[in-house]
């Protein structure tokens, strides 16, 4: 058996190591689908000092056995959240402005303490800033 030594050209060369680049670069937004992945982030906030959250909201719930319980975190009343009332389908800047309005969380510390206060309840997930909001 003989092998013919085939000799690319330059531009076909550099078109393969871009491909292979970009592949490469694509690689690990491929491990999920879009479905699993939700960015938290909201258009009321025009300056973001961090990159948004990354949030896998199925996998969460299945670890935080969530599933089932939507009004957990999508309240109505952030105070006494019930399972009888979710907020599901509404945005949360409907009820929450980024500006502190008397007796309603502005939109920012609303996301924070819905996230940072159960997970130092329960003792697990993030806490910090680089851990949802990572560069």
């Amino acid at each position: 058996m003989q092998f013919t030594k085939v000799r690319l050209r330059k531009p076909m060369w550099l078109a393969l190591t871009a491909a292979a680049l970009v592949l490469v670069a694509l690689a690990p937004g491929l491990v999920h689908s879009q479905a699993d992945i939700q960015v938290l982030s909201n258009p009321a906030f025009e300056n973001d000092q961090r990159p948004p959250a990354v949030f896998n909201h199925d996998e969460h719930n299945a670890v935080a056995e969530l599933e089932d319980q939507c009004w957990y975190c999508h309240h109505m009343d952030g105070a006494n959240p019930s399972p009888d009332e979710d907020s599901i389908g509404i945005p949360c800047a409907d009820c929450h402005s980024v500006e502190a309005m008397e007796d309603m969380t502005p939109l920012m510390m609303a996301y924070h303490k819905q996230c940072k206060e159960c997970h130092m309840k329960e003792k697990a997930g993030p806490i910090t800033c680089g851990e949802c909001h990572v560069r």
